[in-house]
């Protein structure tokens, strides 16, 4: 869809860029797949996920480029793309405050930014078709992502299968029947604790007006002080040599 959007500019296209394509890609639906798991996993289990999809995507792609590249070639530059690749997604998308199942100017912007960086790749900056291709192709990503992670209403959310799911291979345990409706996250930037909470999608939907709006401002105040308590102890000095590394 990108390259139809700008025809003429697809057929001057070159590997380099067609990569370099595909990893914005990749680089957004990493930060989609990381905001989306705030709402199905435990907020301990969400490095470890986010390592383990990093991991699957480089074994999948390995196998994929494997007979273009050649038996000879190096595995660890592949790895060390994709592990920069999480980096810049990091970097570049979190900034992005904004409940990925809602709708806002955040994300609208969150979605612009990654639809002007696919036109400047292409070399047709201010491109509104290629943007808007672009843009309209990882909105897609967002109801599948959410479909992976929800399933079977039956068996609950996924958690650790949802990473063999993504790389093709098949859980080797069940997750139980526990559903995740709230989730409240904070996260380090610097010496900054950034505080949020989320609804599971369809709790959200199944909410009164009136109900919604006390729920909003009982969870503004549980942020509050999950936050600032988060913060005592990440700037102690028990976790002074501590970093997370991790994700949105």
């Amino acid at each position: 869809m990108v390259k139809r959007s700008a025809p003429d500019d697809a057929l001057k296209l070159k590997k380099k860029q067609e990569w370099s394509i595909y990893l914005e890609f990749l680089k957004v639906m990493f930060n989609l797949a990381d905001r989306l798991s705030a709402f199905h996993l435990p907020i301990q289990e969400q490095p470890l996920f986010m390592d383990s999809l990093e991991d699957a995507i480089t074994h999948q792609l390995k196998a994929v480029l494997e007979p273009a590249l050649g038996p000879d070639s190096d595995e660890m530059e592949l790895v060390i793309t994709i592990a920069n690749a999480t980096a810049e997604s990091r970097r570049d998308y979190e900034r992005f405050r904004f409940v990925v199942t809602d709708e806002d100017k955040v994300k609208q912007e969150f979605f612009r930014l990654f639809g002007e960086r696919v036109a400047q790749i292409l070399h047709t900056p201010g491109n509104g078709a290629v943007v808007a291709a672009a843009t309209l192709c990882v909105g897609a990503v967002i109801p599948a992502m959410k479909a992976l992670f929800e399933r079977v209403p039956s068996q609950g959310p996924v958690s650790s299968t949802t990473t063999s799911q993504l790389s093709g291979q098949q859980p080797d345990r069940a997750t139980g029947n526990e559903i995740k409706l709230v989730s409240v996250m904070s996260t380090v930037e610097g010496e900054q604790v950034d505080t949020r909470w989320g609804l599971h999608p369809r709790f959200s939907q199944d909410l009164k007006p009136e109900e919604a709006r006390e729920l909003t401002r009982l969870m503004n105040r549980i942020a509050h002080i999950l936050g600032e308590r988060y913060a005592a102890v990440a700037f102690s000095e028990d976790w002074a040599t501590w970093h997370q590394t991790g994700h949105a």
